[in-house]
């Protein structure tokens, strides 16, 4: 059986201000897929993450970004999360004077109206959140408290994780999940996010280590230098970045 299409980038060219920091990038991702992508501080992971999900910071002067069958490069980052993109940012923000539930709720609501779905009361939605809140083994009480306030690194990353959760989005890129995270609250982060991928859901993974690898196994990882990527291969290319670093990756490019 053939897998559908879900994101396909073609020839893709970004800059902010004067500078090009995305150069003629091509990706391609189906549904069901999980797809890790790697490379040194100021690559351009973290910027290729942005664009898809839509910051208005980036000029796309160059190519296409197509999800679901659909152009999306004047799409606003609204409308994209609408049609089921999801970024876990790689530095989750605190919103002063936002509860976590409302926030979430809101969140969920909206993205059920712009599907035509039925919205969800406040009690009705405090039974589902709570589910999905012992699912990453957080206290309740982190529902009460403002979105992401006082929050440690690893309950940051774990908050971003239950938004994915609650919004069900059908592509969730998650930026350095992984940071912050001890090994408990790591395995726990990657346990939910096999849990999301379904035969229809899809997943970018922007890492730096092979740690998270080790539980979340995908099913290419890409190498990405200077805006562009320069190496794909299959999950035992981060056991060989983890013992021979970045330079043996682009000697055999």
């Amino acid at each position: 059986m053939n897998k559908r299409n879900i994101l396909t980038i073609n020839n893709l060219s970004v800059k902010i201000d004067d500078e090009i920091i995305i150069d003629n990038l091509c990706m391609s991702i189906n549904q069901g897929e999980i797809h890790a992508i790697m490379g040194k501080n100021g690559s351009g992971k973290s910027t290729l993450a942005k664009v898809i999900a839509g910051h208005p910071n980036y000029n796309i002067i160059q190519g296409s970004i197509i999800f679901n069958d659909k152009e999306i490069n004047h799409v606003n980052p609204e409308k994209r999360s609408q049609e089921g993109i999801f970024l876990a940012f790689q530095y989750p923000v605190e919103i002063n004077g936002v509860s976590n539930a409302d926030f979430l709720r809101l969140a969920y609501n909206a993205q059920q109206r712009a599907n035509n779905k039925p919205e969800l009361d406040p009690l009705s939605f405090f039974e589902l959140v709570s589910q999905k809140v012992q699912s990453i083994e957080m206290d309740s009480s982190f529902l009460a408290r403002n979105v992401n306030e006082g929050f440690s690194g690893g309950e940051k990353k774990k908050n971003e994780i239950l938004q994915m959760n609650i919004l069900n989005s059908k592509l969730a890129i998650l930026d350095e999940t992984d940071s912050g995270l001890d090994i408990d609250a790591l395995k726990i982060v990657a346990n939910n996010i096999n849990n999301f991928k379904t035969a229809s859901k899809s997943i970018i993974l922007i890492t730096h280590y092979e740690r998270l690898l080790n539980y979340i196994v995908p099913d290419y990882i890409h190498i990405m230098e200077n805006g562009k990527l320069i190496h794909t291969g299959n999950a035992t290319i981060a056991k060989q970045l983890e013992k021979y670093g970045y330079e043996s990756i682009k000697a055999n490019v």
